[in-house]
């Protein structure tokens, strides 16, 4: 794979998309998808169809909850199944210095490194699944098969 080092963000989520044989499916918003909200009125989908890519501070690592846009991660429910400590919101910074991304455009791949991703099981009852493919403005579809398949995520209630 050729070096991305100076790729945009979207320019990665692409190349890893590509690169895992889902092929590119992003699309772009210029009015922006900030929300899962937002999202789904813009694709015309169910805001469950919307996976949120949340990253959390586990113990000062990084730690990835691919989450429905119809939910809201119960932290507490998560660290009891981890049984490994505290989960914490991450700040900004932590987002993108972890992810290459900015909070709000914050993509399940694409990152300078592998990171421990989780999976709202709930996704599994979508068809189709839209995440946010590295900006505020663009957005990629998948199955959730290949969504576990392409993060190496772990399947669990985070609600």
């Amino acid at each position: 794979m050729a070096d991305n080092g100076s790729a945009g963000p979207v320019a990665l989520v692409k190349s890893a998309l590509v690169a895992a044989g889902v092929g590119d499916t992003v699309r772009s918003f210029p009015a922006g998808v900030p929300t899962a909200i937002a999202a789904a009125e813009a694709l015309g989908c169910d805001v469950a169809a919307i996976t949120n890519s949340l990253v959390f501070d586990l113990n000062g690592e990084p730690l990835l909850i691919l989450a429905s846009g119809a939910a809201r991660v119960d932290t507490t429910l998560v660290a009891g199944h981890l049984g490994e400590g505290r989960i914490r919101r991450a700040s900004p910074d932590f987002v993108l210095k972890h992810t290459g991304q900015a909070v709000g455009g914050v993509s399940p791949v694409g990152h300078p490194r592998k990171i421990r991703t989780l999976l709202d099981e709930s996704l599994r009852g979508q068809e189709l699944l839209w995440a946010g493919a590295g900006d505020h403005t663009t957005m990629f579809s998948i199955t959730y098969g290949q969504l576990r398949e392409i993060t190496g995520a772990r399947e669990l209630r985070v609600r």
